[in-house]
């Protein structure tokens, strides 16, 4: 499951929606629906995640994490480590590799650490005309 598929899960369960009723609001198949809820589709556009947005009254800092978090979930991720130096090229390896193996709390740990070294950049966020 990508990050914007559990949100969108959650955002639908909050509602009490099922999939095919929040799929025929947005002009979706289920079955992408499905796939978007469990990281077997990569990113969505930022037109459906604006339709969601719409759809579920999200506005300010809600869409602004939603379109974050539509970012960061392309299921199958491509790191160009050409011309960094080894060290970055070994843990991009090695993270590939290893990945499904970690624990949760180096998971966590990871990010926490990224999150210091390079802070997020704010979303932008346009209003729909």
């Amino acid at each position: 499951m990508t990050p914007f598929g559990a949100k969108l899960r959650a955002l639908r369960a909050s509602r009490g929606m099922t999939q095919a009723e929040m799929a025929e609001a947005l002009q979706v198949s289920a079955a992408y629906l499905s796939a978007l809820e469990h990281g077997r589709r990569g990113r969505p556009t930022m037109g459906l995640v604006h339709q969601v947005c719409d759809l579920f009254g999200l506005i300010w800092d809600d869409a602004e994490e939603l379109v974050r978090l539509a970012k960061l979930s392309h299921p199958r991720v491509v790191v160009d480590t050409a011309g960094l130096d080894p060290a970055r090229t070994e843990l991009a390896n090695r993270l590939a590799r290893e990945i499904a193996r970690l624990p949760d709390e180096a998971v966590r740990a990871m990010l926490e650490t990224l999150e210091r070294a390079a802070p997020r950049r704010r979303v932008r966020v346009r209003a729909r005309r």
